[in-house]
């Protein structure tokens, strides 16, 4: 590990803070020093990255990852991956995720019990490349609602796509047996999902004395719980029990509004509002017609959606960026997308939109002491963007325009140096 000085670059600390021109030094795995450009830094034997005016920022963060999604435009489809190609898949996607400049990532449920826990585990060793990495379980579910996929012809049927349980003792059962692999984050599934048309969004499947018995356990152990939760009764369940995560939030009423205002400074929300669009707009090809999607309900979410999480913006409850990218029609690494529909549909301003991927990421990894922002004594988790992402979210995006990646001080997508006179240039 060799010391980097980044000079002549554009830092977008990730705060808040307007841009300025100036350079950072990196030593070993953190950030030691942020000049501006009126007093640059001496190389002092450091390897010297002339940015030419590139933007340099934190890594981002994808609250809402999914590893093991294999492009696939079903649930059955996911689940249909052998478990020996499924390990190679979710490896290669970690390493994906990394050089597009997720150099943090919270697992929202894996496909098959181990997998989060196994990519984790293998990122942290150095075995394989990936991001900063928060291991989820699958989805814990009750009979006939979302996660209730079965698969009988399989050579291995008892991997469902995620964990059926009935009544609290059955749910102590499995989150037991998750913690026991390791995983960062129990995750359960509360409301119904117009994915699966015999429990749709506006539903809510799990009785409170399941949900108290599953909290109960990951608690005292010091882990988190997070939901998917789309209904508004769903996601006041998630805050009445303690959920730190919630996923989509749909449909919120004044009521859901209200407590997660009161919570906002210990839950955060990761709507994946990319996947309703997608839906809607550009699934046909896999065999969702516009007039389909309407049929189950997705232009009702769509329009749901918009309302409340524009609502939550506006009373200061952290919104996320990443959810349910690595079906067939919201391909993987075209994550930054959300930052864009953030601004596009909810309210945010380009600043906030980075903010939520950059300062809100450090916090939700729980690591808000050293991850998120380009500030002296915090990990060098960082990426250098060819351009202006405040005039323009869609470069980051866009895999020529990530210049370099650096994680832990190394890096995972190294700097062209011939190339380094067209850096800079406009959005």
């Amino acid at each position: 590990m060799t010391d980097t000085l980044f000079t002549n670059v554009r830092v977008l600390d990730g705060t808040g803070t307007n841009p300025y021109t100036g350079s950072v030094l990196v030593q070993g795995n953190r950030i030691r020093q942020v000049g501006r450009s009126t007093a640059p830094i001496s190389p002092s034997g450091a390897t010297v990255i002339d940015g030419a005016g590139a933007t340099l920022m934190p890594g981002m963060c994808e609250a809402h990852t999914h590893f093991s999604w294999n492009d696939a435009a079903s649930l059955a489809g996911i689940q249909a991956m052998p478990l020996e190609e499924h390990v190679l898949w979710c490896a290669k996607v970690a390493k994906r995720y990394l050089e597009a400049g997720f150099t943090s990532c919270v697992g929202a449920a894996c496909a098959k019990p181990r997998l989060d826990v196994v990519i984790r585990n293998a990122i942290n060793a150095g075995q394989i490349p990936g991001p900063r990495y928060l291991a989820a379980s699958q989805e814990i579910t009750v009979l006939g609602a979302l996660g209730d996929e079965t698969l009988p012809h399989l050579p291995f049927p008892e991997f469902s796509f995620g964990v059926n349980i009935n009544g609290p003792e059955e749910m102590r059962k499995a989150v037991r047996m998750f913690l026991k692999y390791g995983v960062d984050s129990v995750k359960l599934n509360l409301s119904g999902d117009n994915f699966t048309p015999q429990s749709p969004a506006e539903t809510t499947w799990m009785a409170d004395d399941e949900v108290a018995a599953a909290m109960r356990e990951v608690k005292i152990r010091g882990k988190r719980g997070i939901a998917h939760a789309r209904s508004s009764e769903s996601v006041k369940q998630a805050l009445r029990h303690g959920i730190d995560l919630i996923y989509h939030a749909s449909f919120v009423d004044n009521e859901a509004l209200d407590m997660l205002e009161a919570a906002k400074d210990r839950i955060f929300v990761a709507p994946g509002i990319a996947i309703l669009y997608a839906l809607l707009n550009e699934s046909e090809a896999f065999g969702v017609t516009r007039d389909m999607a309407i049929e189950l309900g997705y232009q009702i979410e769509w329009d749901a959606a918009l309302e409340s999480l524009s609502k939550m913006h506006k009373r200061g409850i952290r919104v996320l960026p990443g959810g349910d990218y690595g079906f067939a029609f919201t391909p993987h690494c075209q994550n930054a997308r959300d930052l864009e529909f953030f601004v596009k549909y909810l309210g945010f301003t380009p600043m906030e939109a980075i903010r939520s991927t950059t300062l809100y990421g450090g916090q939700i990894m729980m690591r808000a002491h050293e991850l998120g922002v380009v500030k002296e004594g915090f990990l060098a988790d960082l990426m250098l963007v060819d351009g202006d992402p405040l005039a323009n979210l869609a470069i980051l995006r866009d895999p020529k325009r990530i210049l370099a990646v650096m994680k832990d001080g190394v890096f995972a997508k190294a700097p062209a140096i011939a190339s380094q006179r067209a850096w800079g240039r406009a959005a």
